[in-house]
C-alpha cells in the first residue's frame, strides 16, 4: 500500500489548511463530497481535502491512488502550476481526474461515471 505522506512529516500549517478548506468546500466540492463520502460511490472511500507530497487535493481514493480536482476559474490563472503538481503527484504512481465546477454542477452523472470508470 502507497505511503501518501512520502519522505517527512505533513507541516501543521498545511493540517490546519486542509480543515479550513473541508469547511469551505466550494459548491461543486460539496456537490460532488455529498456523492462520495461514507462510500456511497460503489463503496468507494474517498478523503477530502488530503495532503499528498505537501499538496492538497480536493479528493482521494487511497485503494486506487485516485486523486479527483474540481477546477474553478482560479485554474485558469494557474496552469503552469496546475501542470508541475500534476507531474509530480503522477510521477510517484497517483492517478488524476479533473472535472470543472460546471461539469459537477450540470453532469453529476457523467462525473460519477467517469470515475468509477477509472478507478
Amino acid at each position: 500500500m502507497k505511503n501518501i505522506i512520502i519522505n517527512g512529516k505533513v507541516a501543521k500549517e498545511k493540517i490546519e489548511l486542509a480543515k479550513q478548506l473541508r469547511k469551505n468546500m466550494t459548491q461543486a466540492e460539496t456537490i460532488l463530497w455529498k456523492q462520495l463520502k461514507g462510500n456511497k460511490l460503489n463503496g468507494l472511500h474517498f478523503r477530502r481535502q488530503q495532503v499528498i507530497l505537501g499538496f492538497i487535493v480536493d479528493f482521494y481514493c487511497h485503494k486506487h491512488s485516485l486523486i479527483i480536482e474540481i477546477d474553478g476559474e482560479i485554474h485558469n490563472k494557474q496552469k503552469e502550476q496546475d501542470s508541475e503538481r500534476e507531474r509530480l503527484l503522477t510521477g510517484n504512481g497517483f492517478r488524476i481526474l479533473r472535472f470543472t465546477n460546471e461539469q459537477v454542477e450540470k453532469n453529476l452523472a457523467d462525473v460519477l461515471e467517469e470515475i468509477l470508470r477509472n478507478r
